[in-house]
């Protein structure tokens, strides 16, 4: 029995680990992606596209911070906190990603880029879901 609980606790610590390595990532990645959209891409990309980047990386700034909320309450080790984390790294990859490649898709010419219109509003809904999966985490949290 007891080693059953440091197995789980062990677990909980490692995703909590997990949850603040991949805000510090996706953090990293956000800094450069500004940096670069304010200085690389600005005399390259119409206003247009310009503002579509940047909406990409205001949003996974906000999911950078709302996975650090997360991370702060693994502690209560409910296992919807590990479905938020899926729902936001998923929602920022697809959501802000999406945005990334579809505001350069004319200066790298691929075409087809353009199809992933589509997947931005998926990764949108994923976002809304970590949300409301956050909101329900809270309300099933016993606060002692």
């Amino acid at each position: 029995m007891r080693s059953a609980k440091i197995g789980y606790l062990s677990r909980l610590y490692f995703m909590k680990k997990r949850i603040i390595i991949t805000a510090s990532v996706f953090g990293v990645l956000a800094v450069i992606a500004g940096a670069f959209g304010a200085h690389a891409l600005a005399g390259v990309l119409s206003p247009q596209n310009l503002q579509i980047w940047h909406t990409g990386v205001e949003y996974q700034f906000y999911h950078i911070a709302a996975l650090g909320l997360l991370s702060t309450l693994t502690r209560y080790r409910i296992k919807i906190i590990f479905h938020c984390y899926y729902l936001f790294t998923l929602g920022i990859i697809l959501f802000s990603g999406s945005l990334y490649l579809l505001s350069c898709s004319t200066l790298i010419d691929i075409s087809w880029l353009q199809t992933l219109g589509a997947i931005t509003p998926i990764g949108g809904l994923l976002l809304i879901a970590g949300w409301v999966t956050l909101g329900i985490a809270a309300l099933k949290i016993e606060y002692k």
